[in-house]
């Protein structure tokens, strides 16, 4: 048997690897807040169905940590953050676009069976001593950040020392370096909440309507508009990302994206 040339057999394989490397699928890297999980989920989906040539690859965790491992260098092409300040400061570090916001959500509170609370209701059984108060961890997670805003609120409206009271009995279970992973198959929130760790969960709306459908039982309340707090998203191109990236935004952004997001309690920017 006659065996290749060194130089043909070279180029013979390096032009099937550059035809394999063709065959597969861009990846688009994305980190973004574990709020997202589902409807970004739904909304990659969706894209890659317009758009088979790539795929989309998630890193879903608190906002605040997200943000600390690309400013320490991590790679990723897009970061969709739950606030809008943290995509800003890797911008005005040069490590991403100028970030675009894109959807907004609000807090509710999350009830466990069996406790009677209602949104007329609701300051006033948070300040009960005996309320156990479940939150995510501030300056870790903007839910944190937006759940300490309305404390202030809270305090403003009548209500004098409240964030201090709030604040010093809030339970942080979520969102922080060192909180446990939520179980694979659930939210965070509804893991805390089915262990018993907190009466009222203060979360966004949307996990609340997630974790309300993954056990029967539990409710949503919403919280006073007067002492709610709007949450803004923001979504960036990281320096270096690809074209493909850019395109998923873009997406995102568009008609069809904003609907598969509204399916999920997120409105309009």
């Amino acid at each position: 048997m006659r065996r290749l040339p060194r130089a043909l057999l070279a180029l013979t394989v390096s032009a099937a690897s550059a035809m394999a490397a063709l065959a597969q699928p861009a990846e688009v890297s994305v980190y973004a807040a574990g709020s997202l999980r589902s409807a970004l989920t739904e909304v990659a989906q969706a894209w890659q169905a317009a758009e088979p040539s790539a795929r989309v690859k998630f890193t879903f965790g608190a906002s605040g940590l997200l943000k600390g491992r690309l400013a320490a260098g991590e790679a990723a092409d897009v970061f969709a953050s739950a606030n809008m300040e943290h995509p800003q400061a890797l911008a005005a570090a040069g490590r991403a676009a100028p970030p675009k916001a894109f959807a907004r959500n609000q807090l509710c509170a999350l009830v466990a069976p069996g406790f009677d609370v209602s949104t007329a209701t609701l300051v006033d059984r948070m300040l009960d001593p005996k309320t156990r108060i479940g939150t995510s961890t501030p300056k870790a997670d903007p839910s944190g950040d937006y759940t300490w805003a309305m404390f202030e609120r809270i305090d403003q409206q009548g209500h004098g020392g409240a964030f201090k009271t709030l604040s010093g009995k809030a339970l942080q279970l979520t969102g922080g370096p060192n909180s446990p992973p939520p179980p694979v198959d659930r939210s965070a929130y509804a893991a805390v909440m089915a262990a018993g760790q907190a009466d009222i969960f203060i979360t966004y709306c949307t996990n609340a309507v997630v974790a309300v459908r993954e056990v029967p039982g539990w409710r949503s309340v919403d919280v006073p508009a007067e002492v709610n707090v709007s949450a803004s998203y923001g979504v960036a191109l990281m320096k270096g990302g690809s074209d493909e990236a850019g395109r998923f935004i873009a997406f995102l952004l568009s008609p069809a994206g904003q609907a598969v997001l509204a399916q999920y309690g997120f409105a309009l920017p």
